[in-house]
């Protein structure tokens, strides 16, 4: 069942009354299927942020790239404004029993909302969720029940024990609430994002993104969210309508295989391959063929990654953008970062990534056994040095000053020579989120070659257009030097290069990398191998 709204009367009302409404989901509560307010159980859902991803964007090459950040919402899932709809229905109808199937995050909703509202939730779990998100789930009073086979036996079992009991089920995208509670996410992106670019032309308030990018497992969101731009459309909100792209993991990617052989319904996956559990559904049901023809209409994609390049994604935003974000939410990112380098979305357009939750302290395998250093601070350690005879050891190697020495033993000096501040904050931030360096800083062409003399670091990283000398003029300066010719370059620059350019740079330099179209990665493995190398020769 579809929800159905006065949308001329809406459309009249919605200028004067929601600038008096707070920014949370409720203030577009007269396109939402609740009846009566009294009946709204809220634990402050919705209204988070849409912020620009700088760092990310500078990268990337994408200056109109911003995440929905929905990690902010009271259980830290946008699964919250599922549970909000649908608890808040259940209370108005007088349902006092639910029974849900879920990968982790909609049971955790649920169990919140559902304490919330003094209604009896029981969950039923696969038994890939680990045990601390199931015990999560308990503190809020619920049942919790782990069937031991995939998610979608796991929905099968949990009807068959709700019709046997006669407990009404969770029926995720067949249910209103459900499809209608994701269109708020559309809402807020609309009037965020004409905050941040203005508005598209006069007469229309607010505003579209080329591109909306979510991870999806069942539909769900991206169903409710187009939903609510055709909404805004039809009440002349908006000037047009958003592409999807939506992107699976590529052990269980049912929709993504469908659409790739041109096929209007799903490929069933009966046995999911995939760490990331809470979009492993084999089987997601009707929303495909619905995005189906949405896609062949209004264009858009579906995209699948693998779980390297899903985790990847996510170690880059939590060092590049400061986010820590749910295995699910990286597959999002990884889709962007593919659909850039294959040149479906363009770097110019503006594209809307949802960052559906927060990661969990359950996921170890996200980091590497070295991740942690230890450092002793005994008595002895933290004791002040006290003069003695013999004297004592320098400074640099008594008491804790010596302990924290012992982190930074084999520090090499990498020198960044780039004149714009932020691309050389980014590069600087790159390099500390992935090893120990001493890094220099020049912005122009001459303080860099001046620093690079007095400290001949073991790399340098140098842009080509710059002020009062250009990167060439400090390569020639370097390679007429004897001390000073042999240290590694890395040109990385904004500059199209025409065939001469690349011919005086040919031979003197090690790689050249055009920003915003590298990944850290891609700069990091280079830098690993040429300082190696440095090492062997040393």
């Amino acid at each position: 069942m579809e929800g159905r709204y006065d949308y001329n009367r809406i459309a009249r009302l919605w200028p004067d009354i929601l600038r008096q409404r707070p920014f949370k989901m409720w203030r577009y509560r007269e396109l939402l299927p609740l009846r009566r307010d009294d009946y709204q159980i809220t634990m402050g859902e919705g209204g988070t942020t849409l912020m620009r991803a700088n760092n990310l964007g500078m990268m990337l090459g994408a200056p109109n790239l911003f995440i929905k950040d929905e990690r902010q919402n009271p259980t830290n899932s946008f699964k919250d404004r599922q549970a909000a709809m649908v608890i808040s229905m259940m209370k108005e109808a007088g349902i006092t029993e639910l029974i849900v199937a879920s990968t982790g995050n909609v049971a955790i909703s649920y169990s919140a909302y559902s304490a919330h509202a003094g209604i009896k939730l029981w969950s039923f779990l696969p038994s890939l969720v680990p045990p601390e998100k199931m015990r999560e789930i308990a503190i809020y009073g619920s049942e919790v029940v782990k069937v031991t086979a995939t998610y979608d036996v796991t929905k099968k079992v949990a009807a068959q024990f709700a019709d046997h009991r006669g407990i009404l089920v969770d029926r995720g995208i067949r249910n209103t609430g459900t499809r209608e509670s994701m269109k708020t996410i559309a809402f807020e992106v609309a009037e965020q994002l004409a905050a941040e670019l203005g508005p598209p032309q006069p007469g229309v308030p607010w505003r579209t993104p080329d591109w909306y990018i979510q991870a999806v497992s069942g539909g769900m969101g991206p169903i409710g969210f187009w939903k609510g731009y055709e909404e805004l459309y039809q009440m002349g909100l908006v000037n047009r309508l958003p592409k999807l792209a939506l992107i699976q993991a590529d052990g269980c990617a049912p929709m993504t295989n469908a659409f790739r052989k041109g096929l209007p319904h799903s490929e069933d996956v009966s046995d999911p391959s995939t760490r990331v559990i809470t979009i492993a559904t084999g089987a997601p049901g009707p929303a495909y063929d619905h995005l189906y023809d949405i896609m062949k209409e209004h264009g858009g994609v579906f995209e699948s990654v693998s779980d390297e390049e899903a985790f990847r994604a996510l170690h880059v935003m939590a060092k590049m953008e400061g986010l820590s974000i749910e295995p699910a939410a990286a597959v999002a990112f990884a889709g962007l970062f593919k659909l850039l380098n294959m040149g479906v979305i363009n770097r110019n357009e503006t594209v809307i990534v949802c960052c559906s939750g927060h990661t969990f302290p359950v996921e170890k395998f996200l980091l590497e056994e070295d991740w942690l250093k230890v450092l002793p601070a005994s008595a002895e350690t933290l004791a002040p040095v006290v003069p003695e005879t013999p004297p004592p050891a320098p400074p640099s190697q008594a008491g804790l000053l010596g302990a924290l020495d012992q982190l930074d033993q084999r520090v090499q000096q990498i020198m960044i020579v780039e004149d714009n501040p932020e691309a050389a904050r980014l590069l600087r931030r790159i390099l500390q989120t992935h090893g120990e360096f001493q890094i220099g800083e020049a912005h122009t062409g001459k303080e860099g070659l001046d620093m690079i003399r007095a400290t001949r670091p073991d790399l340098i990283l140098l842009d080509l257009m710059m002020p009062d000398m250009d990167g060439f003029a400090v390569i020639d300066n370097l390679k007429a030097d004897p001390k000073l010719r042999d240290i590694p370059v890395i040109v990385i620059t904004a500059k199209e290069l025409n065939l001469k350019d690349r011919e005086r740079l040919q031979g003197q330099i090690q790689m050249l990398l055009q920003k915003g179209a590298f990944m850290d990665e891609d700069l990091l493995q280079e830098i690993g191998a040429l300082l190696g190398k440095n090492d062997e020769e040393k």
